[in-house]
């Protein structure tokens, strides 16, 4: 009791409380999440099948496909995989990777997982890791493949992977 009032205003001025609507909210998201969680990774697993397929594309680092670095370890710890993945570019400079992104129609620039919409961002990890190096040699582009249509999403990344292609003759 001597500490209680201290404790309780940390608490809440660290946001370790939830008002009753985000945890009705929270309750509710609970009830689908086995159903959203598979079309995020079959609608990921789509999207990165086809993207492995590209010839602007190098790599695609999705855990579940069997070239992904890693693969071994995912298929050994985890039973599936979302929608969260990156691919490695070719080549190409930051004005073709923004014709890429930029002009995309369904997918957002930002980051998030676990969300309805697609989302797109270009990355560069190297300054971020920790544990290894980054070895890429291209320009590596981070997707969040929500739940809309796989056909549309693929139509809208080949029409950004033109975009790129076109940009980058032009450098």
């Amino acid at each position: 009791e001597k500490h209680w009032a201290k404790l309780r205003r940390t608490a809440q001025q660290l946001g370790q409380t939830v008002s009753p609507d985000d945890a009705y909210l929270a309750l509710r998201g609970l009830r689908t999440l086995d159903v959203r969680m598979r079309a995020h990774q079959e609608n990921g697993l789509d999207v990165a099948r086809w993207l492995a397929e590209q010839s602007a594309v190098r790599t695609v680092l999705h855990p579940a496909l069997p070239d992904c670095p890693g693969h071994e370890l995912w298929q050994r710890d985890f039973s599936g995989a979302a929608g969260l993945f990156s691919f490695e570019l070719e080549s190409g400079d930051d004005d073709a990777v923004a014709a890429l992104v930029d002009g995309l129609e369904l997918f957002g620039i930002g980051y998030s997982w676990g969300g309805y919409e697609s989302l797109a961002l270009p990355v560069d990890p190297g300054p971020d890791r920790t544990a290894t190096r980054w070895e890429g040699r291209g320009p590596l582009v981070r997707l969040n493949v929500g739940l809309e249509d796989t056909g549309d999403l693929i139509a809208d990344l080949a029409a950004g992977l033109e975009r790129f292609e076109k940009a980058a003759c032009r450098t």
